[in-house]
């Protein structure tokens, strides 16, 4: 049985280190025990791009805010749809998830962060909302959800004030767009409380449709 190979190290600021590491020609990125992404699961992630630019049918050059990197499966799939006008913002808080897209995982990733439609911004994703304005779409695949693992300043985004800047921040008929590892009943009613209108959406982790389940949240401003 091949070892898995250590590859990097990152420390998450406010919260704990991220290991890069590689098996064969798969990549997984983990916090302590934790797998929080793997290069074999981007079913989901592409989800969260394919099916907020569907809804986003209305919108002749949607510009999207894409809260966390990863490994760039929401990004490219996003890239996939967009028109030549339309933009991809993204904003990775980890120096070093942007250096292993560009290093170890360049095979992977292409050429997507180099895309003349993509626009990096490197900070913390919820100080990129509260300063956004008439953006179509905020995907936010942020510490596994709304019930976060790596970073207690993520809890934020997903309360009443973190969803209230996300809806300042939208252009009129915008989606904001929110992956899960798993279902969260409190945070559906906070999305409800704060005047969003909620499609739940179960999808698999592998793009072949299987793999775990997991939820993506479309909520649209009522």
């Amino acid at each position: 049985m091949q070892a898995r190979e250590l590859l990097g190290t990152a420390r998450v600021p406010g919260g704990e280190d991220l290991r890069l590491f590689a098996k064969g020609g798969d990549f997984v990125i983990a916090l302590d025990r934790n797998e929080l992404m793997s290069s074999r699961m981007s079913g989901s992630e592409e989800a969260l791009a394919t099916m907020t630019l569907d809804r986003l049918g209305h919108v002749r050059a949607p510009h999207l805010l894409i809260g966390g990197y990863g490994m760039g499966f929401t990004l490219r799939a996003a890239l996939a749809r967009l028109p030549g006008d339309g933009r991809a913002t993204v904003v990775e808080l980890v120096p070093e998830i942007v250096a292993w897209a560009r290093g170890p995982m360049a095979a992977m990733t292409g050429n997507c962060l180099d895309d003349p439609r993509t626009i990096l911004h490197m900070g913390d994703v919820a100080d990129a909302i509260r300063s956004a304005r008439g953006v179509d779409a905020i995907l936010l695949d942020v510490d596994n959800g709304p019930d976060g693992l790596v970073r207690a300043a993520n809890d934020r985004l997903y309360s009443e004030a973190g969803l209230a800047a996300a809806r300042a921040a939208l252009a009129p008929g915008g989606v904001l767009a929110v992956w899960s590892a798993g279902p969260d009943n409190a945070f559906r009613r906070r999305l409800e409380r704060a005047r969003f209108a909620v499609d739940e959406v179960a999808v698999r982790a592998r793009s072949n449709g299987k793999g775990p389940r997991h939820v993506i949240w479309f909520a649209t401003p009522r």
